[in-house]
Formats: structure tokens, sequence, C-alpha cells
């Protein structure tokens, strides 16, 4: 028996291809495990939303991380670790403007924030996974 679960949030797009879950929730005791999949900028249609605008991007998958916290009855501040995955590192600052939006009322959580050389869709230019206790 499993003593996890994997769901895919409402308003949040899952994977087209079926390939992955949104979040893994995993019972801790008193408190809960939250592992989210890297979100990427797409919008329901499955289309990179903000073309090369690293901001618009990075926006749009600050805002996807906020509905799979939020159907699990967590927020920002509850986020512990960020992996943050950018195909252009010169960008980071223009993340880290958007990113600093979110976590604005909370401590900043540990994180990690690397260079690739592409992501599985072409146009996307971030990807970002988050955990979270609550």
């Amino acid at each position: 028996m499993s003593t996890f679960t994997l769901d895919n949030p409402a308003g949040v797009p899952s994977s087209p291809f079926k390939a992955f879950s949104n979040v893994a929730v995993i019972p801790l005791g008193e408190r809960t495990l939250l592992m989210l999949a890297g979100q990427v900028a797409w919008g329901d249609d499955h289309q990179i939303v903000g073309g090369d605008d690293m901001r618009a991007q990075s926006r749009r998958v600050m805002e996807l991380i906020g509905k799979v916290l939020e159907a699990h009855g967590a927020t920002f501040a509850d986020v512990v670790n960020l992996r943050t995955f950018l195909t252009d590192i010169s960008r980071i600052r223009e993340y880290g403007e958007i990113r600093a939006e979110y976590f604005k009322d909370a401590a900043p959580p540990t994180s990690t924030t690397v260079e690739v050389s592409r992501l599985f869709l072409p146009e996307a230019l971030i990807e970002v996974e988050a955990t979270a206790i609550i």
C-alpha cells in the first residue's frame, strides 16, 4: 500500500504526454510534504506563455506553482526548496525579480539554480521544481 498520493490539481495543466503528476503528497505524521514536479510556462493549451520574455515565463511558472500549493492548503511561505533550471543563466536577474514578488512575505527558501542546454519544450526558458512542508 502506497504512503503517498499523486495529484494533478484543477487549473494546472498536466503533462500532455501523461508522463508525470504535478505533485506528490507525502504524509509525515502531523505534517505533509509536497514535492512539486518541474513547472514550465505553459498555458492550458500546452503552448508556452510569454515567448522569449523571461519575466513573463517566470510569472506563469510561479502562478502554476501557487495553484498547486493552494490546492493542497499551502502557500509560498510553506516552500522550503526551489530547484530552477534556466536555459540562459545571464537572465537570472529577470527570474529573480519575479521570484521575489512571490516570496516577499516569507523567508526565501533554500534553492539551486543551474543553466541547462535546453528543456523538454524548446520554447521554455525556465523550469522550476518546489518542495513544501505543511
